[in-house]
């Protein structure tokens, strides 16, 4: 009981200890002094007050990583600093901990130049003198490679820091408090909270040893804010580096294996995936070779007339030129030569930035196709460009594509990625967020960019953030908007046909929602069935062939509009293929009475229909299930005790078959019998979808399975016939057998599958030796296996006889020589 309480008591006392204010953290070095003996402030105790199971990495090896990358010191004279000491800690647990990617180091310093251009702008709004002449007043960030001496620098002209800023906002774990970041990694252990806390400048230490921040506000003079992440860090004036009128420059002084950022491919790949839609250029000191021509050597020359043949034209050519001009030109040559320049990384425009009505289409189609890589020539098939305002403020432009990619469905619930991209303040952030679009909607391509999302250093923080909940609906319901816009503007969809000559706009949208059906209808339906919160919305987008749609796709709105005086159900039947479906049975009296019937093919519409109960107050009714209601028959009562005798015996006799009732059909026309099934099991297509399944267990799947019913044509000349063997003899074996196969056969033609095909094929020869007059006794003709076995015999005799004369003859036959 003690330990119980004693673990959140040392706890509290660790957070009150955090919560005290820090003094006497600025010291002063001795000039004079001895510039190896470096300020080495106390360290927070290892472990104080830390949860079991590890908030942070093992101080010792914390504290040898550290001390491996120290490897240049700070100036004697500067003014020395210690890091909060929570901040000395975390510096460790950043290093060896926290990130899993050193690539964003990149994009969290471009963010933070982005921040800082932003704010000298927003200051100039009221003040324009505040941004200087000439290059001072260019708002811009530049990227320079120093491969010699493994320098990379990140500068901008914005705001910059003053002295103090320097000590405060680098010295400190943001300001939203250092302690209540401690607090709450000790409450939860979850290393993601440091990502509330904007720790992202530190990443520079996942590629750098030593760091250097030259920075200039207007309101101060230039400092150097310098540290190697050892638990201290320096502030001095600059007066040896060149002045930078205005803005911070990083020099990251990188280590050996962190070589790969001196590359300008690598950092043209960085600033393209994370930074293309910054809002200031991005500029790059990049190299290039260039053809030069300078003085050829008269030895190179004369060698070159040597071993060169010229033509004599060429040389007619050359005293021509020598004749015009008076004076022979100089011998000259082309090298190659490397030169440097500015180069533009983000030439991209952030087109969610502007109002939708002044981009224009081809503006558009260029950005999908940068977007998605895709490089095509077909435009999307539709877009939305929308802002969101509210609690959550966001931009975004989704894109339907023109096809959908091979893979969609083969790993639909196994793949996380999404095809829309995350920026916060035109930052990239992630496109593997699969909480920002459910998975039916992963086809779209686009981008979502929040001003009001935090631009953390834990970026899965942002999965669980309270706002995508907010941004996901809203982007489900444009999503939605502009699918069904895709209907409404296509001609083929409308249900007034118009005479009058179709616009090329028109044409152009002609048969697109078709198409879009075509490539992406699937996707859909499993909408119907993830998201029962739009599943009014997707049952809308829906379509289908029917028995009256001519071919052509259809919806659930027309087919309402189509329906007959007093029908309250809409008629559907599953099957595997549109032509399979129109023969059969259960369709003959609802064809004749005109009842418009849909067609379900698809192996995820027998799913699909266990979710989607009715639409628009109607109910589904599968025609091939118990329960059709086709009007009242002023007959029925009659014809069911005309047939009670036969109906009670035929039950009797298929009572092996688990068959649960036989009753009289209003649904057939031609045919003698049909089995259905009951209206809350599986029909008989999805009975053979999940007999297909390659995991699929027998035991499990027999509680599923529907109570069949054989529903008998009361009006067909077999049964009628049957009744009347029935009432004279309801003993007769050859009737039972008779009952037997007509039920097998209704069986197959329902689309079930047969328990025992064999039995079902022994019935159907015996009929037909019942037709041709063949005795049922008759028996199969043997035959005759003695002379077989005589052959054999003599055939082994002569083998046994035969002696080879040779070895040759041993090895090969003599025949088989002749052959070859």
């Amino acid at each position: 009981m003690m330990r119980k309480w004693t673990i959140p008591s040392v706890l509290f006392l660790v957070c009150l200890l955090f919560l005290l204010p820090d003094q006497g953290r600025k010291l002063h070095a001795n000039a004079e002094g001895d510039s190896d003996d470096l300020v080495n402030p106390p360290k927070v105790e290892d472990k104080i007050g830390a949860v079991p199971n590890g908030l942070s990495t093992d101080s010792e090896v914390a504290k040898r990583e550290a001390e491996s990358i120290s490897k240049k010191s700070l100036r004697s004279n500067a003014e020395k600093f210690e890091f909060q000491a929570e901040v000395s800690r975390l510096m460790d647990i950043i290093i060896n901990s926290l990130y899993s990617n050193k690539d964003i180091f990149l994009r969290e310093l471009i963010s933070n130049a982005s921040d800082a251009l932003d704010k000298i702008r927003f200051l100039s709004l009221t003040d324009k003198e505040i941004l200087g002449e000439g290059d001072d007043a260019k708002l811009e960030i530049q990227i320079k490679l120093d491969k010699a001496n493994k320098v990379l620098s990140i500068r901008d002209r914005g705001i910059g820091m003053t002295k103090e800023d320097l000590i405060k906002n680098l010295g400190t774990i943001a300001k939203s408090g250092t302690s209540a970041f401690v607090e709450k990694m000790q409450a939860s252990g979850d290393f993601n909270l440091i990502g509330q806390f904007g720790v992202g400048f530190y990443s520079v230490y996942l590629v750098a040893d030593y760091v250097e921040v030259i920075s200039k506000n207007n309101d101060d003079k230039q400092y150097v804010w310098e540290s190697t992440a050892d638990g201290a860090f320096a502030v001095s004036e600059d007066t040896w580096n060149e002045p930078l009128g205005r803005g911070t420059e990083i020099r990251l002084h990188l280590r050996e294996e962190a070589g790969e950022y001196l590359e300008e491919s690598k950092l043209k790949e960085l600033v393209k995936r994370y930074s293309e839609f910054i809002n200031f250029p991005i500029n790059l000191w990049a190299s290039k070779e260039v053809d030069v021509e300078v003085p050829a050597d008269e030895d190179e020359s004369s060698d070159e007339e040597e071993t060169t043949d010229t033509s004599e034209e060429e040389k007619e050519d050359e005293e021509k030129e020598e004749d015009e001009e008076g004076e022979k030109k100089p011998k000259t040559k082309k090298v190659k030569e490397t030169t440097h320049e500015w180069e533009l990384l983000n030439d991209v425009k952030a087109i969610w930035l502007r109002n939708p009505k002044e981009v224009t289409d081809e503006e558009y189609t260029k950005f999908y196709h940068s977007l998605a890589k895709d490089f095509g020539d077909e435009k999307p098939m539709a877009w939305s460009h929308f802002n969101a305002e509210g609690d959550v403020e966001f931009k975004a432009v989704i894109f339907v594509p023109p096809k959908a990619p091979h893979d969609l469905y083969e790993s639909y619930y196994n793949a996380n990625k999404s095809n829309l991209k995350l920026y916060v303040r035109r930052v990239f952030i992630s496109d593997e967020f699969d909480e920002l679009l459910p998975k039916y909607l992963n086809f779209l391509k686009g981008l979502v960019d929040s001003d009001t999302l935090p631009l953390n250093v834990s970026r899965e923080m942002l999965q669980q953030h309270s706002s995508l909940k907010t941004i996901k609906k809203k982007l489900i319901r444009k999503a939605l908007d502009m699918i069904r816009k895709i209907a409404e503007e296509d001609p083929e969809e409308s249900n007034d046909k118009k005479d009058v000559e179709e616009s090329s706009e028109e044409d152009e949208k002609k048969g697109q929602y078709t198409k879009f059906w075509n490539e992406f209808g699937k996707s859909i339906k499993l909408g119907i069935i993830e998201d029962a919160a739009n599943r009014n919305r997707l049952a809308k987008l829906l379509r289908f062939e029917s028995t009256r749609s001519g071919g052509k796709l259809t919806s659930l709105e027309q087919y309402i509009s189509r329906m007959k005086s007093g029908q309250k159900d809409i008629f559907y039947i599953t099957g595997s293929s549109k032509e399979q479906l129109e023969k059969s049975p259960f369709l003959e009296r609802l064809t004749k009475k005109n009842y418009e019937v849909i067609f379900f093919t698809d192996p995820v519409d027998e799913y699909l229909m266990q979710y989607l109960m009715d639409y628009e107050d109607r109910k589904f009714q599968n025609v091939s299930k118990e329960g059709l209601k086709l009007g009242k028959d002023s007959k029925d009562k009659e014809l069911k005790e005309s047939f009670k005798e036969l109906t009670k015996w035929w039950k009797t006799t298929l009572a092996s078959e688990n068959v649960d009732d036989v009753k009289i059909s209003n649904r057939l026309a031609d045919t003698p019998c049909v089995v259905v099934t009951s209206k809350y099991g599986w029909s008989a297509n999805m009975e053979r979808i999940m007999q297909s399944q390659t995991l699929s267990d027998a035991n499990k799947q027999a509680y599923m399975k529907g109570k069949r019913v054989l529903e008998i044509n009361p009006r067909h000349p077999i049964i009628k016939e049957l009744r009347e063997r029935v009432v004279k003899d309801a003993e007769d074996s050859s009737v039972k057998q008779t009952a037997q196969l007509i039920y097998q056969t209704a069986l197959m033609e329902s689309g079930f599958n047969l328990n025992d095909p064999k039995d079902f094929a022994s019935r159907i020869y015996d009929s037909v030796k019942s037709s041709l007059s063949i005795s049922p006794d008759a028996a199969v003709e043997e035959e005759d296996y003695s002379e077989e076995v005589e052959i054999e015999s003599e055939k082994k005799d002569e083998t046994s006889s035969y002696k080879p004369e040779t070895d040759e003859d041993a090895e090969e036959p003599s025949d088989f020589k002749d052959e070859l």
